[in-house]
């Protein structure tokens, strides 16, 4: 692999990331020597970035606006959640079935990562990296022991629409990061015990539920959120500080 085809990778990830946690928001313009100096990457494969993933539906391109981050509706969020839901649901019918003793200490150990996260009793700003990490992490473990290579293709799709991504934590109420950890331990014990349709039904209402609270959030706290039609009454309320968002 070329020097100059692995650079345009890191880019192109490292540009992925920014906007599926939030750093970069829907409608931000992307200029160029600015991304290149915040992410440290050179603009020449910071241009094949953009070019890459405009092609994947995550950045839009005007010819009088240059490159900016794509806005999504509401609606294509709703959507994109609700395919989520039914093709992680899918994976954990499937991999309650290929569950060996590694796969479930590897979960068992994606959980206790979390718990450590959570056990100050609260998400602290330094533990949320790690703590999006466990969660892209569980979703994508069990995606794999699924042993069907076209839910994690689809689902990654998925994740271009940021907030349907599982990325996204919603870490201002900590009683509902509780509660979806919660979800996690439940699916992984689920999982463990091959109950498959038991683990699809958790998995899908631990989605659902992400999509329900993204919701109240955004008519809450609409400043904080994406760029969207706004809602009929949003609440005045403002909060001091940027929401990093995670499901």
């Amino acid at each position: 692999m070329s020097q100059a085809h692995t650079s345009t990778e890191v880019a192109t990830q490292k540009l992925r990331e920014a906007i599926l946690s939030g750093e970069l928001l829907p409608g931000d313009k992307l200029h160029q020597d600015r991304l290149a100096e915040m992410l440290g990457i050179s603009r020449t494969p910071l241009r094949a970035a953009l070019t890459a993933l405009a092609q994947k539906g995550l950045v839009s391109y005007a010819s009088n606006r240059g490159f900016y981050v794509r806005e999504f509706s509401f609606a294509e969020v709703s959507g994109a959640f609700e395919v989520r839901a039914e093709l992680e649901a899918l994976a954990c019918r499937l991999a309650a079935g290929n569950m060996t003793d590694e796969a479930r200490r590897h979960l068992a150990d994606l959980v206790a990562e979390g718990d450590r996260l959570l056990s100050p009793g609260a998400l602290l700003p330094e533990n949320l990296a790690d703590y999006r990490r466990m969660n892209v992490n569980f979703h994508t473990a069990v995606m794999a022991l699924s042993g069907n290579a076209w839910i994690m293709e689809f689902v990654q799709s998925l994740h271009n629409v940021p907030a349907a991504s599982d990325r996204v934590i919603m870490w201002r109420d900590f009683r509902v990061l509780e509660r979806s950890h919660d979800d996690h331990h439940r699916i992984a014990h689920a999982l463990s015990k091959g109950q498959g349709e038991r683990a699809a039904a958790l998995m899908r209402e631990h989605i659902t539920f992400a999509l329900e609270h993204l919701h109240e959030q955004m008519k809450l706290y609409p400043q904080d959120f994406l760029r969207m039609p706004s809602f009929d009454k949003p609440a005045k309320g403002r909060s001091g500080q940027r929401n990093r968002r995670t499901t």
